[in-house]
């Protein structure tokens, strides 16, 4: 296996959910499933010796849930991103999840070819959420008290763009959205971390609107 092969962990206790995405991942060029763990206390014992990169968690696992699951590991490995593969749709869920270290979710009825666009963009800094839950993370936003970007020597395209990333679109549809390439994109969102100095999407936005959700 090449080096350049991002490392994916999945922990599902549906065994048929679990093959399917292990399957559908495995079809895919330099992705490499390294784990597969029906539950949270089996993935802790090896996460880090498998060294992931990625980790696909779901939310209801037994005994312990992913949510609590995530907030064990992510200390462990702060390099490992964590994405929530889940069938809830809770905003409650949702927050928890991004507060335990979470940094994407998708809805199990997303599609199988949606997964491995996910964890690519999640391993390249990104934050991919299914098109409902970033409904509901923008509804969250609008509904709550949001401060308006300023004093951070943003240009109105780099604002234009974090307000875009903020709603949990991917790289790819903010640039169809702007008329740009997506390795425009990829830049602006480099040069918004380094004037925010942060090194993540989650971290930018909680930089630029500190009263949340």
């Amino acid at each position: 296996m090449s080096e350049s092969n991002i490392r994916v962990i999945i922990v599902e206790d549906d065994t048929e959910i679990r093959d399917l995405m292990r399957r559908s991942l495995e079809r895919e060029a330099g992705l490499r499933v390294v784990g597969l763990f029906g539950d949270a206390e089996g993935f802790l014992e090896r996460f880090e010796e498998l060294e992931p990169d990625v980790v696909l968690m779901d939310i209801g696992l037994p005994d312990m849930s992913g949510i609590e699951c995530v907030a064990k590991a992510k200390p462990m490995r702060p390099q490992t991103q964590f994405l929530m593969s889940t069938v809830f749709e809770n905003p409650a869920f949702i927050f928890q999840a991004l507060c335990a270290g979470a940094t994407g979710y998708l809805v199990k009825n997303a599609g199988q070819e949606q997964l491995a666009i996910a964890v690519r963009e999640l391993h390249e800094g990104g934050s991919p959420m299914s098109s409902t839950i970033a409904r509901l993370v923008v509804d969250s936003f609008q509904n709550g008290v949001k401060t308006r970007i300023q004093d951070h020597a943003l240009t109105d395209r780099e604002k234009g763009i974090l307000d875009q990333l903020a709603q949990g679109l991917m790289y790819k549809e903010i640039a169809a959205k702007t008329g740009i390439s997506t390795e425009t994109v990829r830049k602006h969102v480099r040069n918004i971390y380094e004037k925010l100095q942060v090194g993540s999407r989650m971290e930018a936005i909680r930089k630029v609107y500190p009263n949340g959700y």
